[in-house]
């Protein structure tokens, strides 16, 4: 009596199958009508007919078996792939041509594959926008800054405050510090705000809370242009209440207090040691390099008394210093 053989998939060795294998390969062959009830065994290249009997089937070594089962696995893995290219491939025009939403000709989210192309596209948003502007802009050290890219920018800012709209900008503490956008707001007239946090997020750009820009890839060469209102509002709500946390910069620069010897960037850089960050990520994160971050872990230390790292953590948390409002 012929046993009815289970449906499975064709990677898979029912047990059956599994029997027979095995009677197999200890009795060195079975009958061929026997393997009518596991044709898996077949399929799978574990049982082949042996020389010069096509009624009897010779098992094949599991080692050679299970090479041939991974090559052959590995060749739909690969066929997998090129099919999901080929899909990328077909999809991506249209990715770039942007999402439309129903009834309207204006991308709601449009890839802009380029520095260039982004640039082009915030200052022919900013061309026709007349009420506001707000910004985040994450300070890194690391990145290269073009003298004449700081000029066309302010040069297009000054153009949008001159029409009676405003900027609002936000950047971490460390800018403070540094030179170029100290002199940016110097020479800005009109509307325009900047305040100051510990961290911000990554870049974002919302003009006339119409259209927004974020980063598409860590290096920036891609961006999203998104005009979708819920998006939008999301954005907008974001900025809002980093905005209301933040320390003003411009016009009336606001200095945090030093407390008890430390110093308000000393006091980020402890709550990022405490949660285990490295110096190289604490650096990033608060907008400074990793050489200045490290003189400031120092300085830490010294204030505190802290004779090693794991110290520092323990005399951070003992001292109460990230208890304080500062």
């Amino acid at each position: 009596m012929t046993t009815s053989h289970p449906d499975h998939g064709p990677d898979e060795l029912c047990v059956v199958g599994q029997r027979m294998y095995q009677r197999a390969l200890h009795e060195g062959q079975v009958a061929r009508r026997d393997v009518d009830a596991a044709p898996c065994l077949i399929d799978m290249g574990l049982l082949a007919p042996a020389a010069g009997d096509p009624d009897r089937m010779e098992p094949a070594a599991p080692f050679i078996a299970l090479q041939r089962l991974l090559w052959a696995s590995e060749d739909r893995i690969a066929d997998e792939r090129r099919r999901g290219q080929r899909i990328a491939d077909a999809l991506e025009p249209l990715m770039r041509a942007g999402v439309h939403s129903a009834g309207t000709s204006t991308p709601m989210l449009r890839i802009l594959s380029s520095k260039e192309q982004t640039s082009r596209a915030i200052t022919d948003a900013l061309a026709e926008a007349r009420a506001e502007t707000l910004t985040i802009q994450p300070y890194r050290p690391h990145l290269t800054r073009q003298p004449e890219v700081h000029a066309a920018a302010l040069a297009r800012d000054q153009a949008f405050l001159d029409r009676g709209a405003r900027i609002r900008a936000l950047y971490q503490h460390t800018v403070r510090h540094i030179g170029y956008t100290r002199d940016r707001y110097e020479q800005l007239t009109g509307d325009v705000e900047a305040r100051t946090l510990d961290e911000v997020t990554e870049r974002l750009i919302v003009i006339d809370r119409t259209v927004a820009f974020i980063p598409a890839s860590a290096d920036r060469s891609l961006a999203l242009e998104v005009r979708h209102p819920a998006l939008i509002a999301y954005f907008v709500n974001i900025f809002d209440r980093l905005w209301h946390l933040a320390t003003p910069k411009h016009p009336q620069a606001v200095q945090q207090p030093t407390l008890n010897g430390i110093t308000p960037r000393q006091r980020a850089i402890a709550a990022l040691l405490i949660e285990g960050h490295t110096d190289t990520d604490i650096a990033d994160r608060l907008g400074m390099n990793v050489r200045t971050a490290r003189v400031h872990i120092a300085k830490l230390a010294a204030t505190l008394g802290s004779e090693s790292r794991a110290q520092l953590g323990y005399l951070i948390g003992q001292s109460g210093i990230l208890d304080r409002e500062g």
